[in-house]
């Protein structure tokens, strides 16, 4: 038949049924299309690697601790490098072909260094706050749900002086457009027109770092946002956030299973309404941020000073 003979005529003298041949050639078809859909697609990829203990981080956790490593002294190491360094310092188990994965994600494979941002970075200056809307820190947090062995994603803005949350996203992602919602709303919320803005305080997630979240700071080009990034490796920086982490993992995420993401998401608000409005704070003449808030504007407190 390759010869261009007919495809009967090869058939009846080799003795062949044109109903078995053509059969048999349609599953042959039907196999190599499942074979080509199978490769062309892959299998889907796990959202987390394990830790030598086999504890689950999930796949932006280890984005961001890459990105911590090439904003420090490992910047000039390759994807296999980076993905030793995380053996070594977070006893992260992660294969060079993920490793690869995750870096050409987030733009890390030789062109790192020539990397640019839209606006300069600030290194943290020592602050001293005495009232509110002056810094809030802010960070991403990574809650689990069991049922569909996932994770989700906790974005979150504490004001330093009162310890409010004031801004958050909950969801099965957390992208800079999330993030930069979640700041507007922030904004709309504590801060009226003419008033000062507040200095935004982060490590060096993705999502910080992003085209996104500059303009976002530079969207009022006569009043823009100042964002300060920490350190790699300095989390003390950030520590009234990372406090309040702390509280939610032990209060929260520490104590529920979650079966369902809408469980987990209704559980962090709960949470969060109850930190806002009740939760006592030793550090706060054992008020609610809330109360203390109120206290402040109704000058019942004394002049407060928190150098951070």
């Amino acid at each position: 038949m390759k010869r261009g003979f007919a495809a009967a005529l090869v058939l009846r003298l080799v003795g062949v049924n044109e109903s078995t041949y053509y059969a048999r050639k349609k599953r042959k078809l039907e196999r190599r299309g499942r074979r080509e859909k199978t490769i062309s697609a892959g299998r889907p990829f796990p959202e987390y690697s394990l830790t030598k203990d086999g504890k689950k981080i999930s796949d932006a956790q280890i984005e961001e601790w890459l990105m911590e490593l090439v904003e420090g002294e490992e910047q000039g190491y390759g994807y296999r490098n980076l993905a030793h360094a995380l053996y070594m310092q977070k006893g992260l188990l992660l294969n060079h072909k993920k490793a690869y994965r995750l870096c050409k994600k987030l733009g890390l494979l030789h062109t790192q260094r020539k990397k640019k941002f839209k606006y300069p970075r600030r290194l943290p200056k020592n602050r001293v706050v005495t009232g509110p809307n002056q810094l809030w820190q802010m960070d991403i947090k990574y809650g689990y749900v069991a049922g569909y062995d996932s994770f989700f994603f906790l974005f979150d803005i504490i004001d330093v002086f009162d310890r409010a949350i004031v801004g958050y996203h909950v969801g099965s992602s957390c992208d800079a457009k999330d993030v930069c919602a979640a700041v507007k709303r922030a904004l709309l919320a504590r801060i009226q027109p003419g008033e000062e803005k507040p200095v935004l305080r982060t490590d060096n997630g993705p999502q910080f770092l992003s085209n996104r979240f500059g303009e976002l700071c530079l969207e009022d080009e006569q009043n823009p946002l100042i964002h300060e990034r920490i350190p790699p490796k300095t989390p003390n920086l950030n520590a009234y956030i990372e406090s309040f982490h702390s509280n939610i993992e032990w209060d929260l995420f520490s104590r529920e299973e979650f079966n369902t993401f809408e469980e987990a998401y209704q559980a962090v608000h709960q949470y969060i309404e109850f930190y806002n409005q009740r939760r006592f704070h030793g550090s706060l003449k054992r008020m609610s941020p809330v109360q203390f808030h109120e206290a402040w504007k109704a000058d019942k407190l004394p002049e407060i000073k928190i150098a951070v």
